[in-house]
């Protein structure tokens, strides 16, 4: 078994067991934990297919800010998991049906699967012929030059998604106290401050 076997077992299997375990902890620290390992691991595996620049965006993106906010926010927030787990419990009879139709689905699809005609599939990784392009230069041609358009519709999707998410979420409390600014602009110097005589020895 040579180094990249061996490195591609390993993480495969790391893979595997993150996501079974992020599934199955009962902590929920413990489960991003796991999720973080299991991004790890792909992104290995992506090395290891020559996708560096999808490792590295796994990486940046997922392990560094959306792994790191979920944690963040199940430390931080103080919600009552029984609670929620109690009320999951309700929806679990729907989720196996849901489940359950989504993996027949699967398996008509890839049922029928085959290898169309005029494929040859490598045996070997070492028996494709490299371009003179390199993953990032490529994946960048592709983005910014045949699919512009799509890409820029996608970035205002996830904006319009972010502002509603913001708007959603948005309560206004009465007993806390904002800034206004315009008010503060508005003010008038010659009555906002006053100016007192005090005589020594006397207060105000």
């Amino acid at each position: 078994m040579s180094v990249l076997d061996f490195a591609f077992y390993l993480f495969a299997v790391l893979t595997v067991s993150g996501g079974l375990m992020t599934v199955v902890s009962r902590n929920p620290v413990h489960s991003v934990l796991w999720l973080i390992l299991t991004f790890l691991s792909t992104a290995g595996l992506f090395v290891l297919i020559g996708a560096e620049f999808v490792a590295m965006l796994l990486v940046i993106v997922y392990v560094g800010a959306v792994a790191v906010l979920f944690l963040f926010v199940v430390m931080m927030l103080d919600i009552d998991f029984a609670e929620l787990k109690a009320e999951m419990a309700k929806y679990v009879p729907l989720a196996g049906l849901i489940g359950i139709v989504l993996l027949m689905q699967l398996v008509i699809a890839y049922g029928v699967w085959e290898v169309a005609e005029g494929v040859v599939v490598a045996e070997n990784l070492r028996s494709v012929i490299p371009t003179a392009e390199l993953n990032t230069a490529a994946l960048g041609l592709i983005l910014y030059d045949d699919y512009f358009l799509m890409f820029q519709l996608a970035g205002l999707i996830l904006l319009v998604a972010m502002i509603g998410a913001i708007a959603l979420t948005l309560r206004h409390r009465k007993d806390v106290k904002r800034q206004n600014v315009l008010h503060q602009m508005w003010r008038d110097p010659a009555k906002a401050m006053k100016v007192t005589d005090v005589k020594p020895g006397q207060g105000l």
